[in-house]
């Protein structure tokens, strides 16, 4: 039983599809006073459930879902997975001043006590080595670089794949290995979360490719929107822009359009640069998660 919250019904259908299960929805309103009424339209008893949510603006999304598993759960849900394309709050992953919350623990607390397993794509590990640090239930980190590049391979005419930072180039260098094009790596510094520079290195050994600026996550766009300007600068075309999770926040979109060539994102979170389709990577990986429920009062 596949329950498609608000937002997910194309990705929740192909998933559905994919593990030949029961598509289904839930009825959502809210109170006068702004709180949340819920109602799972089909019975979970007895029955694997996966609840797809992307979780982009998770503050206003994240109640929603921890009722929907606690709904299922009560009702007799024999166990619940949660399928989150995009996966918050993973910045804070350690304490940098007194006081502070670790937020990437406490978010992952209320998940992993409220489902059996995760699925994500491509989840902002930095500090943490994998999800298994973090996440006390089985929790799959699923990696959209080969989407990525049979997409570049298809569409990009003798690319040179861009990556942002240092941490990049693992990640970066795969892209381009499985797309069969060159890869460069920037130099960046960060003063703050939207103010970035960039230093990047001499391009003229790449005249006459065009430039793929490829990023997990593309939030405030600062660190693309240096790196366009200083790939025109040095006389290549504008950079085609390629990110797995279209975040966007504030005019971000609008003035990267304004720099790039193209700018194309996978569809774990919905927008209008959405091209490159995540579902095929779920399917198998589902089917093979642990089946275990937990006892839970009702």
């Amino acid at each position: 039983m596949v329950i498609a919250m608000p937002g997910t019904d194309a990705l929740a259908n192909a998933i559905a599809a994919a593990v030949a299960g029961e598509l289904t929805g839930i009825e959502t309103r809210r109170f006068p006073d702004d709180e949340v009424y819920l109602r799972l339209q089909a019975d979970p008893k007895g029955r694997s459930v996966v609840v797809v949510a992307t979780l982009d603006r998770p503050d206003a999304k994240l109640l929603s879902v921890l009722f929907a598993a606690g709904a299922a759960r009560s009702l007799g849900a024999a166990h619940i997975g949660l399928v989150a394309p995009y996966l918050p709050y993973m910045r804070q992953d350690k304490r940098f001043r007194d006081g502070e919350a670790v937020t990437s623990v406490h978010f992952a607390d209320m998940v992993s006590a409220a489902f059996d397993w995760l699925a994500t794509v491509d989840p902002h590990l930095h500090r943490y080595r994998s999800l298994g640090e973090v996440y006390r239930i089985p929790a799959v980190a699923l990696q959209a670089a080969p989407l990525l590049s049979a997409w570049i391979k298809e569409h990009v005419a003798r690319p040179l794949l861009v990556g942002p930072d240092a941490e990049s180039e693992q990640w970066v260098s795969a892209v381009a290995a499985r797309a069969k094009a060159p890869h460069v790596v920037l130099s960046k510094e960060r003063f703050g979360d939207r103010d970035v520079r960039v230093s990047v290195p001499d391009l003229s050994r790449w005249a006459g490719h065009t430039p793929v600026l490829v990023d997990d996550i593309v939030s405030s766009a600062r660190t693309m929107i240096e790196a366009c300007r200083h790939m025109v600068a040095a006389g290549l075309p504008r950079p085609v822009c390629v990110a797995v999770h279209a975040l966007f926040a504030g005019d971000a979109f609008q003035s990267l359009r304004q720099v790039a060539g193209r700018i194309v994102t996978t569809n774990t979170v919905p927008h209008e640069t959405n091209a490159i389709d995540i579902a095929p990577l779920f399917g198998r990986s589902l089917l093979d998660l642990p089946r275990e429920g937990r006892a839970r009062g009702s």
